[in-house]
């Protein structure tokens, strides 16, 4: 029998792994695609989408761990917000998100109540890990399908490697 996996570092590396490969799209857009707008909402650009990953970070951190002492990164705008911007908050959202995570391990597998009166997820690790993967996994989609509809095809180099989660494990670490 091999030993039992630390349940701990295993949440922590899911997410790290999680956040380089959102790091990793946006790292490899194009350019001219920040500014497309999504095909039948024309005040929605990609570039609102790379800054709704980050501000929904915060927003969650804020409402959760701010209580707890988690420090809450500052929200970019999603009207301007660059390549250059986002890729250093999506690190500062992604530390706490991972302080979250790490309370709630040491809670005991959940994240504290923070008094807030509605919350839509359990909190515990897991599904908060999964609610994350699935939000940003969204995202991630939705940009790489727009980039096709408008004639702007990703290079397989790009698209693979959103796939390619044990590369983007080790780079993580």
């Amino acid at each position: 029998m091999s030993p039992g996996l630390d349940l701990a570092d295993a949440v922590a590396a899911a997410w790290k792994t999680n956040n380089r490969v959102t790091a990793f799209l946006f790292e490899n857009l194009p350019s001219e695609l920040w500014p497309m707008a999504v095909p039948g909402m024309s005040r929605r650009t990609v570039r609102m989408i790379a800054g709704h990953v980050h501000n929904a970070r915060c927003m969650w951190i804020k409402m959760l761990g701010r209580r707890h002492g988690i420090r809450v990164p500052k929200s970019v705008s999603r009207h301007t917000v660059t390549r250059r911007e986002l890729l250093p908050a999506l690190q500062r959202s992604s530390d706490g998100i991972l302080e979250l995570l790490e309370l709630g391990m040491s809670e005991g597998g959940r994240i504290p109540s923070s008094g807030v009166p509605w919350v839509n997820l359990p909190l515990d690790v897991v599904h908060f890990l999964a609610y994350f993967v699935a939000h940003e996994g969204h995202h991630r989609g939705q940009i790489v399908l727009l980039a096709r509809q408008t004639g702007h095809r990703l290079p397989g180099e790009i698209t693979a490697g959103l796939w390619q989660w044990s590369q983007r494990a080790k780079e993580a670490k």
